[in-house]
């Protein structure tokens, strides 16, 4: 996301290694800051891959929540250790690398964007972010399930919010049990539940996220085609895709 000046990175799933070749082929230094959802393995796969850390060109902040006792940084350098990886962070990492802890409630402000963190349902803990910029706002809010008192938490961080990406992962029945095995405890959300919060935030543009990995194109086109029933304008979150406010 490019508020201004700023760059903010969300996650480092496999998608960070294609952004950093991306990076990596400008011209001049670059600074950026990077917003770790949650630990889970599917948001940090692409740390070792991302290039940009190679780089002493590059100066990158890393916010993320502290977790069962282990601030961002021992996590990142925790999962980049034998027999997991080869190396070492701090073998490998010659860009300069600042970390900040992330808490739930807590607000910065970046140049012209602010960034706000709320605590989402989901194994293990996850934050959701609002960015607000020039009059805009986008909401993050990957790995959530609905079903519990957080959701209007939820409903009113989203609240006005210009796009809301967040995580339709399942079909009602899927998530029931109703179609294969129940999903309920999982930490992932529905179509319905994402509806549900864009409609309930008044939001203007609902983004679907964290697919289904089963789902093949075709699947993907039915699935966005019944949502839009209900928000016309929704999108289902791919790979380059950019959106612009």
């Amino acid at each position: 996301m490019r508020c201004g000046d700023e760059l903010l990175i969300f996650d480092m799933g496999t998608g960070a290694r294609a952004l950093g070749e991306a990076l990596s082929a400008g011209s001049g230094p670059l600074r950026a800051s990077i917003f770790l959802s949650h630990y889970h393995y599917d948001h940090l796969q692409g740390v070792p891959f991302f290039i940009p850390f190679f780089n002493p060109r590059f100066s990158f902040t890393v916010y993320g929540a502290t977790r069962e006792g282990r601030s961002v940084k021992d996590v990142l350098a925790g999962q980049m250790v034998q027999p997991y990886f080869p190396v070492t962070m701090t073998q490998v990492t010659k860009a300069a690398l600042t970390y900040r802890d992330m808490a739930p409630g807590q607000s910065l402000e970046l140049g012209a964007a602010t960034v706000r963190a709320l605590d989402l349902n989901h194994p293990g803990g996850n934050l959701g972010y609002r960015v607000d910029c020039d009059g805009r706002s986008v909401v993050y809010a990957t790995d959530v399930e609905h079903g519990c008192d957080m959701d209007r938490d939820l409903v009113e961080f989203a609240r006005d919010a210009d796009v809301l990406i967040i995580d339709a992962m399942y079909t009602e029945d899927e998530y029931r049990g109703r179609k294969g095995a129940s999903k309920m405890g999982w930490g992932h959300s529905t179509w319905e539940a994402a509806v549900h919060v864009a409609n309930a935030a008044q939001v203007k543009q609902l983004v679907l996220f964290h697919h289904e990995t089963t789902r093949d194109d075709e699947e993907m086109d039915a699935f966005v085609a019944r949502v839009r029933e209900h928000r016309p304008e929704v999108l289902a979150a791919r790979e380059l895709e950019t959106i612009t406010l």
